[in-house]
């Protein structure tokens, strides 16, 4: 019933996949056809909002739920009803879920006293993944006299230990403050360079995917929107989605005019506009032009010219950012840096936004 055992070791080559899986819970298909492949060691992030399903696709590759249909792999070994203890998973969990009776090695340990690992073997693992999260010292505390970051560290200690075939993290940061998320991002980065263990991290917070993760998949009702590299995905998103949960995007609305290859020309209420586009376009095809508020170029000249009037602007030295109006009412943002002038509120101003800049998207 629980299945065979799926072994894996620390350098082991370990790949998952997922092939048109889905996922219900009564009348509610939660996970609707996800489909995706993490490569041997690659930091790969789920990402997307509250309710998106994310988690739930942890937590199906963990083993905690079985699919309701479609396939997951750990290498070529379907693991569909392959228990959860049996599937050699290390997870990190959004609460820690450290043991307070015990101490921190008792705690890293317990896998290890599970799975009736001789003593000695235990006592060099145990210290092995101290000192990797960089926790030695603390070996003899409870975890209630540690920092919630240091508890962090324990967890992932815990999970490291075991030599999992694929470390799984649930919203590992969401419990730091700001200053501790920063600082674990970098010690989350150092622990998977130097362990290479294949790495699935669910967030909603798209910083951390953009900063840490080799490739992600934004999450949207039980589907995947965009699975790429961060650099890929902010600078060309598919989906007005993406491009609104992957940072801040200013939409224009029109209609296509003329369409080349991945180049495309759009005429709308402010104007002709020119950009790029991933998607085979037709003439007349309505259609919503978006572009980064970084991009904006104020002051006239270059490709896109707009004409717009000033409603407020937040100066923040190296920064300084633009609430615009265009010409049909349109609000926009832009954002410029180490800016030389200042502008007045009211003030009318020409702006314009680099074709490479500027993506064509499917309404």
């Amino acid at each position: 019933m629980g299945g065979e055992e799926v072994s894996g070791n620390r350098g082991e080559e370990m790949k998952v996949r997922l092939q048109e899986v889905v996922k219900r819970f009564g009348p509610t298909t939660v996970v609707n056809g996800v489909s995706f492949e993490i490569g041997d060691g690659e930091m790969f992030f789920l990402l997307g909002p509250s309710g998106c399903g994310k988690t739930t696709v942890l937590r199906l590759i963990a083993g905690f739920y079985q699919p309701d249909g479609g396939e997951i792999r750990f290498d070529d070994r379907v693991v569909n009803s392959v228990a959860p203890n049996k599937r050699n998973t290390g997870m990190v969990f959004q609460n820690y879920a450290l043991w307070p009776h015990m101490t921190v090695a008792e705690n890293v340990a317990y896998g290890l006293d599970v799975r009736r690992v001789r003593k000695t073997e235990k006592e060099r693992r145990v210290q092995e993944a101290l000192a990797i999260v960089q926790m030695t010292s603390f070996a003899d505390r409870s975890p209630t006299q540690l920092s919630g970051g240091q508890q962090q560290r324990v967890a992932l200690a815990r999970a490291l230990v075991i030599q999992p075939g694929i470390l799984l993290l649930d919203e590992p940061l969401s419990n730091l403050d700001a200053k501790l998320r920063l600082e674990m991002r970098d010690e989350i980065r150092r622990i998977h360079k130097e362990t290479g263990l294949t790495t699935l991290y669910v967030t909603h917070d798209q910083e951390e995917a953009l900063s840490m993760a080799d490739r992600v998949a934004v999450m949207n009702g039980g589907r995947i929107e965009q699975l790429d590299a961060p650099r890929e995905m902010y600078r060309r998103p598919r989906t007005r989605f993406v491009a609104e949960f992957i940072g801040e995007m200013n939409f224009v609305p029109g209609k296509v005019e003329q369409a080349n290859g991945d180049r495309a020309t759009v005429q709308t209420a402010v104007g002709r506009l020119d950009g790029c586009t991933l998607d085979r376009l037709t003439e007349a095809q309505t259609v919503i032009c978006g572009f980064r508020p970084e991009t904006v170029r104020l002051g006239g000249g270059g490709a896109n010219l707009l004409n717009a009037t000033v409603l407020d602007t937040t100066y923040l030295g190296e920064v300084e950012q633009f609430h615009l109006k265009l010409s049909d009412g349109t609000i926009m943002k832009a954002q410029v840096s180490n800016p030389d002038r200042a502008y007045r509120n009211g003030e009318s101003v020409a702006l314009s936004v680099d074709p490479r800049d500027l993506m064509v998207l499917c309404e």
